[in-house]
């Protein structure tokens, strides 16, 4: 079934970030643009809808005015550091460079255009352990999240509508459609389940990654992980399916790196979950002590966020039961403990600067509370006795041990108890280490023992799946290359799906902040290609 309508001069397969960015550069160039979305339009924008907000960027003003002398040249190296790139990775190694080199341009001052501010504070993430990661601060924070980012460009688009813009929602695409060199369009399948055919000069997959399908994600698991967990979660949507992918196979397109995943260590099942094992994504407490089932302190390098991430999701799932326990004080978890998403940090995604404020300097009362009144993978108590027999209620196949728990604690507590200069602790090295930069001080308690004081919290976490490192494969005009590394004429991939540029700009290991900033980057070069 075929009409004018269903005729444009750019088609975008999915209405995430990438895709508004791509749609709105489109737009302005005169070009009409018919968006796809197996969504509702209430669900435009994607995952920026309840995401955090944080992007990697490179000698900004905020950097600047903390003292922070970054470059190009010394962001480029960390990237590569932590990405570990291989001898086939040529294109995402050009996209690390471009991204490096031109994140004030096409992201920062972009964001600031849209009418967004950035936070002043300068976070510190991804430091690195066995392999050096940013060796700077580099994380900025959206001031409304990136929520915001998608009302915004939504606004914008607003003005093309019934003009040069026809949004599809509820219509999800399932082949392209291919002449003898040239992609011309796609089918899909609308909300009235009819198959219907959109034909275009450009096509271009912005339908995000795979981390929705479960099944999916372990059949691509990385080799060096062991088997993945049997309790995994869910921290994206069962659309982000990777069905894309398939059709850009089917068509011989190339994907690449698939096995390459940002995963998280410390996630829980959602309270309020919209579909099957959706999680949340806990920003674990750098102060807590990280156990796996029976009570020991997992290691040998104890577990620390915001050093390596793909180390600790590593660790974790090579543990013979599919979860760990971090065990902490009230005092901790007020201070430390964050959800990733808008979701649980309102006071940033509504703008609420003294909400904001009194959170960092008083602790997150609010957000504690309301986790121990909704999710049962959170436990108080007022002493350990009291604990673990409530922490083996949840899980009564795997129990820990009451005396392998205390004597963990008890040598922890004993080691801080001291002076600071004898503090033989890697754990306490790395939290000292932290509060050295002023941003991450304030979400950092001064050690002291967990024992004694306050009531102790116990958080049973699973691995939790986020983004694929890994994609279609693209040049740097985002044009989706054949088995020969040659361009298809008419096809282009942005965003997730292509790996955030070239297949896997990411390597192995993100810096963290690259996947929001990455779709906007990879959209205003597709729509500058087109």
């Amino acid at each position: 079934m075929s009409n004018m309508k269903n005729k444009a001069d750019v088609i975008i397969i999915g209405a995430g970030i990438s895709g508004l960015v791509c749609a709105l550069e489109s737009l302005r160039q005169g070009k009409k643009v018919i968006i796809l979305d197996a969504q509702s339009r209430e669900r435009a924008g994607g995952l920026a809808r309840v995401a955090f907000g944080g992007m990697a960027l490179i000698d900004t003003p905020e950097q600047k005015s903390k003292g922070i002398r970054d470059s190009a040249e010394i962001a480029f190296n960390d990237w590569c550091s932590f990405a570990e790139f291989g001898l086939k990775d040529h294109w995402p190694k050009q996209w690390a460079k471009y991204y490096t080199e031109n994140s004030i341009s096409e992201i920062y001052e972009y964001v600031k255009s849209l009418g967004l501010k950035f936070l002043p504070a300068v976070n510190w993430v991804e430091r690195g352990l066995y392999t050096p990661g940013n060796s700077l601060p580099r994380y900025h924070i959206l001031w409304g999240a990136s929520l915001r980012l998608v009302t915004q460009l939504i606004k914008q688009l607003a003005e093309y509508e019934n003009n040069l813009l026809t949004y599809q929602f509820q219509c999800r695409a399932t082949k392209l459609i291919k002449t003898a060199d040239s992609i011309i369009g796609c089918c899909a399948t609308n909300k009235q389940h009819q198959e219907v055919e959109y034909y275009a000069e450009a096509v271009v997959v912005a339908s995000g990654g795979f981390t929705g399908n479960l099944d999916k994600v372990r059949q691509e698991w990385p080799e060096d992980w062991g088997e993945p967990q049997a309790g995994l979660l869910n921290g994206t949507h069962p659309s982000n399916d990777g069905k894309m992918h398939d059709c850009v196979e089917d068509i011989g397109g190339q994907t690449s790196n698939m096995h390459n995943m940002w995963n998280y260590a410390a996630g829980i099942p959602n309270p309020n979950a919209d579909f099957e094992n959706h999680g949340l994504s806990l920003i674990p407490p750098r102060s807590a002590i990280w156990i796996d089932n029976k009570g020991h302190r997992i290691g040998p390098e104890p577990l620390v966020s915001s050093f390596d991430t793909m180390h600790m999701c590593r660790q974790i799932n090579r543990l013979q039961i599919p979860h760990s326990w971090q065990i902490m004080n009230r005092r901790i978890a007020l201070k430390e403990l964050a959800i990733s998403g808008s979701e649980h940090n309102t006071a940033i995604r509504d703008r609420q600067f003294i909400t904001m404020l009194k959170e960092v300097l008083l602790g997150n009362k609010k957000l504690v509370d309301k986790m121990l009144r909704e999710s049962d993978h959170f436990i108080q108590a007022d002493k350990l006795e009291d604990l673990v027999p409530k922490m083996n209620n949840l899980t009564p196949n795997s129990p820990v041990s009451f005396d392998a728990l205390k004597n963990t604690l008890d040598r922890f507590d004993q080691v801080v108890s001291r002076k600071e200069s004898l503090w033989n602790d890697d754990q306490l090295r790395r939290i000292m280490s932290i509060r050295k930069w002023g941003t991450d001080k304030l979400r950092a308690c001064y050690p002291k023992p967990i024992q004694g004081g306050t009531p102790l919290i116990a958080i049973k976490l699973n691995l939790i799946t986020r983004k694929c490192l890994g994609g279609i494969k693209t040049d740097l005009s985002c044009r989706v290359l054949n088995m020969a590394e040659q361009p298809i004429k008419g096809l282009y991939a942005i965003g997730e799906a292509s790996g955030f540029g070239g297949g896997g700009t990411n390597g192995k290991r993100s810096l963290e902040g690259t996947f929001l900033s990455g779709c906007i980057l990879t959209a205003r070069q597709a729509a500058r290609s087109i």
